[in-house]
């Protein structure tokens, strides 16, 4: 009884339902380490967004630009009330305060032209920054001050000054003057309220003196470093706003549209432009001692990179769970069909050599571009893998099987991560036909001396 016993042991651990098992638990252990390997994409890809945070304070963040807008002084006279004492007895008594209104150009121009910069570097990584050329121009016409209920005769017109609000002052690279008609005027700044926006200011002139058939017209120049984006509020009766850059990924966000009709977008980089009317948002041309917080209004362009190499590493790891599966799959095909004992040992080392795909994937992407990395780290490990089962299989036809179909899983793979809106489609049509594929390869295996 005990001889069949261990006859009826021996023949479970050896037949194909056990050695499936065995498989399919050590394809589940194999996601241990693959967790650790996007585990340290994640860690590398923190370590950069590090960095970049690190470039940009150094050179210049996030540019956005509010302005320019009119400031005019005006006084006006506020009861308040005395209380004696003694007596009780109340009095009132005025006294004349100043506050500013602010008035928004009836017309808004922008012209920027965006470069991108060579690449700054920190240690292994590399952080792609630009400087934008902007140049402005418009005018001022007429502002409506009896809208806020401030008479003429409190207007100090000959106190105005010109406002800006922008991001990042450190990063500007261009003496920031005026040109108002025929005034040359400098701006200086000023102490601002907490927020993302620093103010810049002018000094004070005569806004009557200056007009020129009841217009005020302005232009001047700014040239910035920068990242990531540039964004305007269009203050402006009529506001456009024209950018051309050599940037070939540029996102167009914000809360209003660009003309589609004009917009280019090419290997050579980009052409856009906004026109936006007073009609189109929903804020007033004036207001009275505080200039309103409007970012819900900005618009503009995000110069990204459309998929980083951490991004793509990532993507990749995310395939491992399946190229480990066909792999063996493949390797338990042959076994079936051949009737060669592939040990579990054997299994774990053909695993590994898979988990090795990612490690080499992401270090030599550092260091090179994510196609050369790929094809590196993929052309070795197929390598490796078709070499070792010439050894386990004791013949050339099947391990060439097996570097063919991996060489083509990996194709396959690297196919999909490049598209963004077909991958979907193309990743499904391809597990539809590697389905079929290994149901017309196993159709001749006999399961049921399994």
């Amino acid at each position: 009884m005990s001889i069949m016993e261990n006859s009826e042991t021996k023949s479970f651990f050896q037949s194909t339902t056990a050695k499936m098992m065995m498989v399919g638990l050590l394809t589940f252990v194999l996601l241990i380490p693959l967790l650790f390997v996007q585990n340290l994409i994640q860690e590398r890809s923190e370590r950069k967004k590090e960095m970049v945070n690190e470039v940009a304070e150094l050179w210049g963040k996030d540019i956005v630009f509010y302005g320019p807008i009119l400031k005019v002084p005006y006084t006006f006279e506020e009861n308040y009330n005395i209380t004696d004492v003694k007596t009780g007895a109340v009095t009132i008594q005025k006294k004349n305060t100043t506050k500013y209104a602010y008035f928004f150009p009836n017309e808004l121009n922008n012209n920027s032209n965006v470069r991108k910069n060579e690449a700054l570097k920190r240690g292994i990584f590399n952080h792609v920054v630009f400087t934008a050329d902007m140049k402005f121009n418009g005018y001022f016409s007429e502002p409506n001050y009896t809208k806020l209920g401030i008479s003429e005769e409190n207007m100090h017109w000959d106190k105005a000054s010109i406002v800006l609000k922008t991001t990042n002052l450190k990063s500007i690279k261009s003496e920031l003057k005026m040109k108002v008609n025929q005034e040359n005027l400098l701006f200086e700044p000023q102490n601002s309220e907490k927020s993302k926006y620093s103010i810049l200011a002018t000094n004070t002139f005569d806004y009557k003196s200056l007009l020129v058939n009841n217009k005020l017209n302005f232009n001047f120049d700014i040239t910035y470093n920068g990242s990531n984006s540039i964004d305007f509020v269009p203050i402006g009766k009529v506001t456009k706003v024209v950018i051309d850059s050599d940037w070939k990924s540029p996102s167009f966000d914000g809360s209003f549209a660009a003309n589609d009709t004009s917009k280019v977008v090419n290997d050579n980089g980009f052409h856009v432009d906004w026109k936006i009317l007073d009609i189109n948002r929903t804020f007033t041309q004036q207001y009275d001692d505080v200039i309103p917080d409007l970012d819900d209004y900005l618009f503009g362009v995000k110069l990204i990179e459309t998929v980083d190499e951490y991004q793509q590493n990532e993507r990749v790891s995310k395939y491992g769970f399946l190229v480990i599966g066909l792999t063996f799959l493949i390797f338990f095909l042959i076994q079936s069909i051949s009737k060669i004992n592939i040990h579990i040992f054997q299994y774990s080392m053909v695993g590994i050599a898979l988990i090795m795909f990612y490690t080499l994937l992401i270090s030599i992407t550092e260091h090179s571009s994510f196609t050369l990395a790929y094809a590196i780290a993929g052309t070795s490990v197929v390598a490796m893998i078709t070499l070792y089962s010439i050894s386990i299989l004791k013949n050339r036809k099947f391990p060439l099987f097996i570097g063919t179909a991996l060489s083509v899983l990996y194709t396959f793979i690297f196919v999909i991560i490049q598209m963004e809106d077909y991958a979907l489609l193309v990743g499904s049509i391809g597990l539809f036909l590697i389905l079929g594929a290994v149901m017309y390869f196993s159709r001749k295996i006999d399961w049921s001396k399994s």
